[in-house]
């Protein structure tokens, strides 16, 4: 009756995250629980050699979320939701999406997958001393103006995806400082775009033919956690909710990249303090004490929800390679006549990978389905390789794909940890890899030689950190600073077990990850000589 009083009130918050294969509602009380949830499966394609979505599927896909969030709540507490304290919405981070003054799309949308933007990353980070990843929105833009696409010139607005879909349901062209960090640098004293940066962005619009384009006028205006981000407006209510039942006029908190709701879901967000989401890409984040010595071109910059700045490990492949594996096991079982449903798969196959040798028998493998950064690498690959002295089983084969999903992730946090010395207290795990008791916790430990610790709340993700960022607009500021009312209001009473780095699997993962490195030349020719 409690939970029903609430949601009958509008005392909860909602929360929808666009992953890459997911889009997943949840609706929360203010302290964090779970009152109920929904969720539709979209995935991306590849459309003349760009990564893309439809933007008209991701309205599809946030409408039927919603849709079976409702029908959830109607069936659980027999009533319907017309109202909520606040919403959040969180997407993937980076990218580009370019609207006209018409709000038109002028061009496909380029996901974080995309790492077509080499020359101007790379110009633009001799420009700024500052590392400019590949899929950036700042390097989107600048290459489309270097490569003189005819869209440009008619550019208005750019956004990322969440800030594109903030903007639909409440007119306000506005984003959280922790997804704008994933389109250009962040000055964390102004907690703004950098204004030098901008001004020497500008100028080099210009001398590339484009004076007119500004890039405060085109990129939205940054927000940090806990203002207002403006309200639901009729419109959106309507485009939200096909049933007609929701209310205009909900605060929405500052849309939030998916690096910042990881944060935000696994209580990282404040120095010393990291966290490793694991999915279709993975990274890897480490609240930082004191700026990095180095320019790194592996590690990106970015912040917290509040603006704290970020070290960033983001590999671009994860987990869509042993997706590929599992759905073969899953292929063969059905051919025997065996029953088993892919979750029991999982658990089953990841459990028996810890049976495997420490360094995962001498065998190699790349889940690379497009380029990774950080090992500089500009298309995919998947491969998997061996010697005829490898130990070729079950148990090794399965264990070399986990090592392998964070094999890149592991190479930007050697450069942190070891490199530069960055402090770490604890890490923090989270995302559909951790879905297995223990497992990916004990190759996670063995990969950065931290205890990790995994939360019951780790498989909630980011639609649940983007809830809280809600909650925390709607009631938590009276409990202070963000990271006081994660501290003190939604982690208190939660638990996790922490796991501890095993030192012969440690010594193990250092020699897959030489081994990795080594067979960084076999990717490249395979990009080269396969082309069918």
């Amino acid at each position: 009756m409690e939970q029903r009083e609430l949601i009958e009130q509008g005392r909860t918050a909602l929360g929808i995250e666009f992953g890459s294969t997911r889009i997943k509602g949840v609706l929360i009380d203010y302290d964090g629980n779970v009152l109920a949830s929904g969720g539709y499966e979209w995935e991306n394609t590849l459309v003349d050699g760009v990564w893309t979505y439809a933007l008209e599927d991701a309205v599809t896909g946030m409408r039927a979320c919603y849709a079976s969030l409702r029908t959830e709540v109607e069936k659980k507490y027999g009533i319907t939701p017309k109202t909520f304290g606040a919403i959040g919405l969180s997407a993937m981070m980076h990218g580009y999406i370019a609207l006209d003054r018409e709000d038109r799309q002028l061009a496909r949308f380029q996901t974080w997958r995309n790492t077509n933007t080499g020359k101007a990353a790379d110009a633009l980070t001799e420009a700024f001393n500052f590392n400019i990843p590949l899929r950036w929105s700042a390097a989107h833009l600048y290459q489309r103006m270097l490569d003189k696409e005819a869209h440009v010139e008619h550019i208005s607005s750019v956004f990322t995806l969440a800030a594109y879909m903030h903007y639909l349901l409440t007119g306000r062209k506005v984003i959280g400082v922790g997804d704008a960090a994933g389109m250009f640098p962040i000055d964390s004293k102004t907690l703004d775009y950098d204004e030098g940066m901008v001004e020497t962005f500008d100028r080099m619009a210009a001398k590339a033919g484009y004076p007119g384009i500004r890039l405060r006028e085109v990129f939205p205006a940054v927000l940090t956690a806990g203002e207002e981000a403006g309200t639901l407006t009729e419109a959106g209510a309507a485009l939200l909710d096909d049933s007609g039942n929701l209310c205009a006029g909900i605060p929405l908190c500052p849309p939030e990249g998916d690096a910042g709701t990881g944060m935000t879901a696994t209580n990282s967000v404040a120095p010393r303090t990291g966290n490793l989401s694991a999915g279709t890409s993975n990274f890897a984040m480490v609240v930082l004490e004191r700026p990095l010595q180095k320019l790194h071109r592996e590690i990106d910059m970015v912040t917290t929800p509040s603006g704290f700045p970020v070290a960033m490990s983001h590999a671009n492949n994860g987990t869509s390679d042993l997706n590929a594996w599992v759905g073969l096991f899953a292929e063969f079982c059905t051919l025997m006549g065996i029953e088993a449903d892919r979750n029991t798969l999982f658990s089953k196959l990841y459990t028996h990978s810890m049976s495997g040798d420490p360094d995962g028998g001498g065998l190699l493998s790349y889940g690379y389905y497009s380029g990774e950064n950080i090992t500089f690498i500009n298309e995919g690959r998947p491969l998997f390789v061996r010697t005829p002295d490898s130990h070729f089983n079950l148990a090794n084969f399965f264990k070399v794909n986990l090592y392998t999903s964070l094999g890149a992730v592991k190479l930007g946090m050697d450069i942190l940890l070891k490199d530069e010395g960055v402090k770490l207290d604890r890490i923090m795990g989270h995302g559909g890899l951790f879905k297995t008791p223990l497992v990916m916790q004990k190759v996670l430990a063995a990969a950065v030689n931290t205890p990790v610790t995994v939360m019951a709340t780790a498989s909630e993700g980011g639609a649940w950190g983007i809830a809280l960022l809600a909650a925390y607009l709607a009631d938590g500021k009276k409990d202070g600073k963000l990271e006081e009312y994660l501290d003190h209001r939604v982690f208190a009473g939660l638990t996790g077990d922490a796991v501890e780095p095993d030192p012969e699997e440690v010594k193990g993962f250092e020699e897959f990850t030489k081994r990795y490195l080594a067979g960084l030349e076999i990717e490249k020719a395979a990009i080269k000589a396969v082309n069918w």
